[in-house]
């Protein structure tokens, strides 16, 4: 079957949710039994958004085949089950960086390189490169209509959608419907204008998806069809919602998928089995008890930056019958005040990953607090490292135990990753290299110690997660560790990278190098935070 395509875009304001509107489509195409990928288009020029601040970007997503990507991949792969690649996430920067090397190169053997049909035509080859082993192609374009550097890629699929016609590509748009409470009223101008802006780039959606606070009354949809040219079914409304995961039965329930499919010409009458998604979030929205884990981190201000996170600890809410309370606190904070006071009612800790310098001193406090106290603690990446320099200095007793990172030190407990393997090839690195693409990055195999914790948890010899980081424990410290108690639990296959710490004696302390949050699934949570949580609980 040849892959059919269709286009995601948005207009009116950012942040509507199209990632959401995407997964939640390629959720439901899945369970009418079609192969779906998912794949996101952002006009930004940095080559990925690897180097980006959080505060800007949120959390940067990464994919098994390491591919620093945009957080939307997570949301297609934690709705849809079908994990990312570096090959779908694609930048301008990214665009225009392979189109110079094809100039330099003379590949385009003397042409005048111009926006078309140069760059137009190196986004449609991102578009539908390895489409055939797909039934749906979904490609999110990000950004907004009318955005500058949008351009480009909306004149690339409405090239694509004049090459394969309505018998191949969709164009879907995702616009907001704001209500105006002194009018009482929703209101669809916003609407007609965004459309119209579509329309002047020579595209003509076939749906729309229509974000607002209420749900949308029939008159608005009738008047938003004729306006702008469509369907009166192909208007779907996206109210609010309590939970996320509830889009697919929603979108469903609003036929989405039904006018998908009957746009393709394909069979629609019959509605998908998604007894599985109704079953979740009848759980998430029943929960039994309740927990709350404090999140003590460097971007806690732009929770976006912790999105992957975020979600994994729902997942292990909805496993453990549980609704899981984030306290977001500032690392900085801990440099001032004591733990007795900001972790006051909290059930768990949790350090995420983070990078440099700032809050660390915070960070330390935090997990002393959680060591001492016997609160379950939960490092990740950067957490774990700061978790084995708490140890080192306040239980061995080693007076400036730190990282490299920070500048020189008298022990260099976390030093920089200068050589690892991968795929049977060294990767080297060092302090000149760029700071975007070096890290050690993607899927790594890991060793689990018999008879330690993780070990139980996983109930497997050997794992694979995700990795993103630079630094990495030194493995010279092992001996006197674990001599006093913190066991290097989980080792990489060779045996010289820590990967896994946990404490012999406390209830649940557990630091590991790696983002287990990247692998966790509502459908499928991960291992790690279902026994964190459950250890919370208790």
């Amino acid at each position: 079957m040849t892959a059919r395509y269709i286009f995601v875009t948005g207009g009116v304001v950012s942040s509507l949710g199209k990632g959401i509107a995407a997964a939640s489509l390629g959720a439901l195409l899945l369970a009418h039994g079609y192969r779906v990928r998912i794949r996101k288009l952002d006009p930004y020029l940095n080559v990925d958004p690897g180097t980006m601040s959080p505060y800007q970007h949120g959390e940067v997503y990464v994919t098994d085949d390491g591919a620093e990507t945009d957080l939307d991949l997570g949301h297609y792969e934690r709705f849809t089950g079908v994990a990312g690649r570096r090959g779908d996430n694609i930048t301008t920067g990214k665009i225009y960086s392979e189109v110079i090397a094809r100039e330099r190169r003379g590949d385009y053997l003397g042409a005048t390189i111009q926006v078309i049909p140069h760059v137009t035509d190196a986004i449609k080859e991102f578009i539908t490169h390895d489409a055939g082993a797909h039934d749906f192609i979904i490609a999110e374009i990000g950004g907004t209509v009318g955005d500058i550097e949008g351009l480009p890629f909306l004149e690339a699929i409405r090239q694509l959608g004049h090459e394969l016609g309505n018998a191949g590509t969709l164009f879907v748009h995702l616009t907001y419907v704001p209500y105006i409470a002194a009018a009482g009223e929703l209101k669809t101008k916003p609407t007609q204008h965004s459309v119209k802006e579509l329309l002047s780039h020579g595209i003509q959606p076939g749906i729309l998806v229509c974000r607002s606070e209420k749900d949308l009354p029939a008159d608005a949809r009738a008047k938003i069809a004729l306006f702008c040219n469509i369907r009166r079914e192909g208007v779907i409304g996206a109210r609010d919602l309590q939970t996320i995961y509830a889009a697919p039965l929603v979108f469903q329930e609003q036929g989405f998928d039904r006018e998908v499919l009957r746009h393709f010409g394909l069979p629609h009458e019959k509605p998908a089995d998604m007894t599985r998604w109704q079953n979740l979030v009848s759980r998430q929205l029943s929960h039994k008890r309740t927990v709350t884990v404090g999140i003590v981190g460097k971007y806690t201000s732009m929770v976006d930056s912790y999105k992957s996170l975020a979600e994994a600890l729902t997942h292990a809410g909805i496993e453990n019958e549980a609704d899981v309370k984030l306290k977001w606190i500032d690392a900085a904070l801990f440099e001032k005040e004591s733990g007795a006071s900001l972790l006051q009612n909290v059930d768990a800790v949790l350090v995420p990953g983070g990078f440099g310098e700032r809050g660390t001193q915070g960070k330390i406090n935090a997990i002393r607090y959680a060591r001492e106290n016997k609160i379950p603690y939960f490092g990740i990446c950067f957490g774990m490292q700061m978790a084995v320099i708490e140890f080192a200095r306040h239980v061995l007793g080693l007076e400036g135990a730190s990282s490299t990172e920070f500048g020189p030190c008298a022990h260099q407990l976390i030093g920089l990753l200068t050589e690892w393997e991968r795929a049977g090839k060294r990767e080297y690195r060092n302090r000149q290299s760029d700071l975007g693409g070096t890290m050690r990055l993607g899927a790594y195999q890991a060793q689990l110690v018999a008879g330690s914790k993780v070990r139980a948890i996983y109930d497997a010899e050997v794992i694979s997660e995700r990795h993103r980081h630079r630094y990495e424990v030194n493995a010279a410290y092992r001996g006197q560790l674990e001599a006093a108690g913190l066991l290097f639990s989980g080792l990489s296959p060779d045996g010289k990278l820590p990967e896994i710490v946990e404490l012999k004696d406390h209830p649940w302390f557990i630091g590991v190098q790696f983002h287990p949050e990247l692998k966790s699934k509502p459908l499928v949570p991960h291992p790690l935070f279902v026994s964190f949580i459950k250890a919370a609980l208790r």
